[in-house]
């Protein structure tokens, strides 16, 4: 797709952002990079693609390529090729969207790891509408990778090593009290209450089960329902949030990297962005990077693996392996339950989202992540809980 470029009539002043490329226009793009870069301005620009829900390729957001043209001191150091990330009109104002902005304006800036550099971004709470302007990662060579890629032991250890380094920056760190407070943890604000409201995505979930025979039948084969897993996932995240807290990722399935042809990988999509325990981004990880065979032989030795580069970082009370392994039984709920149950067949495609789903619930039985979790206490009812 092409659309010539369009000149500049800058006003700075937007209360939204448009997810179709023919409302859009140098002010919205103007105020995007203002938000990290008040001293530059965009005074035309051309869209080279599109791409909108229902291609198998959009999950919840929606994507914008275009190339600018930039003034101001230090435009010529920006990239001028930039991928919008802005909202799926379906689905309203999520909690998602503005959290992704927070990460990309607030905290990327100061993390020195492999993610998409961000020309700036913003969320307009009262039209639920967002952009972030990100370089196009297609310009370095990269592959998307997803639940049917070819991903290596190296590329497996490289996303290893980048949770590590953060993790590690963040390590039961007192900014969370202090500059950080701002940043939710697993079990409180509105992703908390998105996950976790009976009559929000735990509804949704118990649709997904009922109206897809193969979810429903991979529950069944762990022994399992929709109650019995929102129950246990609602008691790791309680549980969760007594061990030593970090900067999670947040949702760190295979889908949400990408890798080079050296072995080195990269992590995007930071929507669930929060402050969380270690092991909730790498188990998710594992259990979908690798296909079953692989997961089962490479498991221990790749949790030891992060364990030394996170001591390496600089954690001098990391985890021990025998605490490691039990918190990895734990957490598969988290990516089986929240991950993708939630996830109807149309976001990824059929092949993409069963087998993620198949990766997912064997980890769960071969781990017996129900019996690690049984001497957990039970979490208050949702009801109970928000009432106090």
């Amino acid at each position: 797709m092409s659309v010539p470029f369009h000149q500049s009539g800058v006003s700075t002043m937007i209360d939204a952002f448009p997810h179709d490329p023919e409302k859009l226009t140098s002010n919205h793009l103007t105020c995007l990079i203002r938000r990290v870069r008040p001293d530059l301005e965009v005074v035309g620009f051309s869209v080279y693609e599109s791409k909108v829900f229902g291609g198998n390729e959009v999950s919840t957001a929606c994507r914008i390529g275009v190339d600018v043209e930039l003034v101001g001191e230090g435009a010529a150091k920006v990239a001028s090729r930039w991928m919008i990330k802005t909202v799926r009109p379906d689905f309203g104002d999520i909690p998602l969207y503005r959290n992704e902005v927070e990460f990309y304006t607030r905290l990327r800036p100061e993390l020195d790891i492999e993610t998409p550099a961000c020309f700036g971004g913003d969320h307009y709470a009262g039209t639920g509408t967002f952009g972030i302007a990100m370089e196009d990662l297609r310009q370095r060579g990269v592959h998307f990778a997803n639940v049917n890629s070819k991903v290596s032991l190296d590329h497996v250890r490289s996303l290893l090593s980048l949770l590590a380094e953060l993790h590690a920056a963040y390590w039961a760190s007192p900014r969370f009290v202090a500059d950080l407070a701002w940043l939710h943890p697993h079990t409180s604000g509105d992703i908390y209450t998105l996950f976790n409201h009976p009559d929000m995505v735990p509804a949704m979930i118990a649709r997904e089960i009922a109206e897809n025979q193969f979810k429903r039948e991979l529950v069944e084969s762990v022994g399992q329902s929709a109650e019995r897993l929102y129950r246990e996932f609602r008691k790791l995240q309680r549980h969760q949030s007594t061990l030593p807290q970090t900067l999670c990722h947040g949702d760190t399935h295979i889908g949400n990297s990408y890798l080079f042809e050296d072995g080195r990988a990269g992590l995007l999509d930071w929507q669930l962005m929060a402050k969380g325990y270690c092991m909730h981004d790498v188990t998710y990880l594992l259990a979908t990077a690798l296909g079953v065979a692989d997961r089962r032989r490479h498991e221990g030795a790749l949790l030891e693996f992060y364990r030394e580069q996170l001591q390496g970082a600089g954690v001098e009370d990391a985890p021990d392996s025998e605490t490691l392994w039990l918190e990895y039984r734990r957490a598969i709920v988290w990516g089986v339950y929240i991950g993708w149950l939630t996830t109807p067949v149309e976001n990824y495609g059929w092949d993409i989202t069963v087998n993620n789903h198949i990766r997912l619930l064997t980890a769960y039985r071969d781990l017996d992540c129900s019996a690690a979790l049984a001497d957990l206490p039970e979490a208050k009812d949702y009801k109970d809980e928000a009432a106090t």
